[in-house]
């Protein structure tokens, strides 16, 4: 309420309806009716409306015919209404009192917005027919289909434990209800768990209707997620971890379609390779799809070997991989050394971004058939070989720095265990009666100038492997160097979600939360891909699902503290919503937290009260 409505309450009867309305000293309006049945009393507000230019008043409460008031024992209506009139002044001059020191509540006052466009997409999927009879087995008396949508829009705006999601993530996310209690939600996430293939089904199904899936390429990549927990159990399981923890973890594998979105997961025990995985996941995903015709898989050197390459084959698929030119055997590692056949691709700043060379020929590689006996095949692969100077500068500085490590490592006489990745540059020598070199004991280490040699010469270089031989080489190395992509989902997954550590203990309550994780991880591919063309960043949208927050300054008017980015100027220009307004009024907050797919798409704009569309709107 303005400042002007201050005025405060008055009161008074009305005369003929046609008459204006003006009144007196005392607050009374005198009127009578068309029947002239006597003066009809009524409670008004009165305030200063700085738009109009003059007083305005607002009807609070009919009373009555004056005549009717003495019939029902109030012998004086004038005189009580002034009373009453007086005490609602008297409340309204109290409450101002108490405006002045506002205390603080104890329900907070933000309010988070950052979901709505992620939130557009998952309606617009219209997954929650097929979601519901999913659930019809399991008897729950909620929404399965409601509870995923809030634990994967809580995911992506304010990653945290299950229970700290609901008790104080979903109450205050704008359009959210959480129909469920905390027990339902550990249940409901269980079963989602124990099903979740199915829901990746009907998700893959729901995508390729609305948007279109393109599976001539597909990317697969690995990592490993540690349990906050002291004991192994399925699926955690001590395996090989990169950042050498001892905890327990558990191996996800993630596809992607040629659009870099996702596809398939796969969860699977950390202490097994990750290599069957991309061959599992990609044939579950056509007999589950119904998808037909030629992929191409590209991981990177650690998931093709030669099952996986075979596999590709057998099932008329392709592949590309990177291959290490330093593990290449001796002639295949001088050509691609060699000073010939090589071509350079320009930065468009005068400089060189990369130069390649290529060969195509037949390759042999060792597989084991279905009866356990290993043989050799022969396939046409091309091999294109490409050296980067940014990436030689790069490689050569890594090296240089673990050469000095092991340098004063071998001048402190330090043990073996201490040089870590260094130690690939060192020669060790025992020392002990045995001549057993163990890890806790101390060596005489010399310095491998030949293995320093080897990396030197090869740093820059990388060598990829295709089957697609009419494949140009600029292209393979397009192709392959998309995988990034991946492992961009990968990292959003780990650091953006919080996807680790899993303090969840039950298989189906581990697998249940990573399926949150990659359907979080869907919605804002989808957003940044599919809807924003791919101009922005994974980080600018997780920026968007975090820093878009209101604060309720009152019951009818909001503060808009965000901070003004491209991607929120967008999304104002696209859907007309006032998202670059300070202040916001109720509706418009309902309206944001209201948007469709068809706004996101700038297909249907909002417009702000009074015609007016919000800045940068067109």
């Amino acid at each position: 309420m303005t400042r002007a409505s201050l005025v405060g309450y008055l009161y008074g009867a009305m005369v003929l309806w046609r008459f204006h309305l003006t009144g007196g000293d005392d607050g009374l309006l005198p009127k009578e009716d068309e029947e002239q049945e006597g003066p009809c009393l009524q409670i008004y507000e009165s305030h200063w409306d700085p738009g109009r230019g003059h007083t305005v008043n607002r009807s609070v409460r009919a009373v009555g015919y004056e005549h009717e008031l003495r019939e029902s024992g109030i012998a004086d209506p004038i005189a009580h209404l002034r009373s009453e009139v007086d005490s609602m002044n008297a409340e309204r001059r109290a409450e101002r009192e108490r405006g002045r020191v506002r205390e603080i509540s104890d329900a907070p006052s933000e309010r988070h917005l950052g979901h709505f466009a992620l939130k557009a997409i998952d309606d617009s999927l219209g997954v929650r027919g097929d979601l519901a009879f999913l659930q019809v087995p399991s008897g729950f008396r909620f929404s399965l289909a409601d509870l995923l949508s809030c634990l994967v829009l809580a995911r992506a705006v304010a990653p945290c434990s299950k229970s700290r999601t609901f008790h104080d993530v979903l109450p205050q996310m704008e359009g959210v209800e959480a129909g469920f209690t905390l027990d339902q939600l550990y249940d409901g996430l269980a079963y989602l768990g124990e099903e979740y293939e199915k829901v990746v089904e009907i998700y893959n199904a729901r995508v390729g209707g609305l948007f279109g899936r393109d599976t001539t390429t597909s990317y697969f990549d690995r990592a490993n997620f540690y349990f906050e927990i002291g004991r192994e159990d399925q699926p955690g399981r001590k395996g090989p971890s990169k950042e050498h923890r001892p905890e327990p973890i558990v191996g996800m594998g993630l596809l992607l379609d040629a659009d870099c979105v996702p596809i398939a997961m796969s969860v699977f025990p950390g202490n097994e390779s990750e290599r069957p995985q991309l061959k599992r996941c990609i044939s579950q995903l056509k007999e589950r799809n119904a998808i037909s015709g030629r992929t191409v898989r590209v991981a990177d050197k650690g998931l093709n070997c030669a099952d996986n390459v075979v596999d590709a084959v057998l099932s008329g698929d392709g592949y590309i991989f990177s291959k290490s030119v330093k593990a290449l055997p001796a002639r295949e590692r001088a050509w691609a050394l060699s000073d010939e056949g090589w071509q350079d691709v320009p930065d468009g700043r005068g400089g060189v971004a990369f130069s390649h060379k290529a060969s195509t020929g037949d390759f042999e590689y060792g597989v084991t058939d279905a009866g356990g006996r290993r043989r050799v095949v022969a396939l046409p692969e091309r091999r294109v070989v490409t050296y980067s100077p940014a990436l030689a500068r790069k490689q050569t500085r890594e090296i240089n720095r673990q050469v000095e490590k092991a340098r004063a490592l071998r001048l402190a006489a330090a043990r073996r265990s201490e040089y870590g990745d260094s130690a690939r540059y060192v020669t060790f020598e025992p020392v002990d009666g045995e001549g057993e070199v163990r890890e806790d004991t101390r060596v005489v280490a010399t310095l491998n100038h030949d293995a320093i040699r080897k990396a030197r010469s090869v740093a820059g270089h990388d060598m990829l492997v295709t089957s697609e031989t009419s494949m140009p080489p600029r292209e393979v190395y397009g192709t392959y160097h998309r995988l990034w992509r991946i492992e961009e989902s990968l990292g959003v997954m780990k650091s953006e979600l919080d996807a680790r550590p899993v303090y969840l203990q039950r298989q189906s309550t581990i697998t249940g939360h990573f399926l949150v994780c990659y359907l979080a991880v869907l919605l804002v591919r989808l957003l940044q891909v599919k809807v924003l063309g791919g101009r922005y960043s994974s980080e600018d949208v997780m920026g968007l699902c975090r820093g878009l927050d209101v604060c309720q300054a009152s019951d009818r008017r909001y503060v808009n503290v965000s901070r003004r980015t491209p991607i929120i100027e967008e999304l104002a220009a696209r859907t007309g919503l006032p998202l670059l307004h300070f202040n916001l009024s109720k509706g418009d907050v309902k309206a944001i937290s209201s948007c469709t797919l068809g706004m996101l798409r700038g297909e249907g704009k909002v417009s702000p009260p009074n015609g007016r569309r919000c800045k940068g709107a067109s």
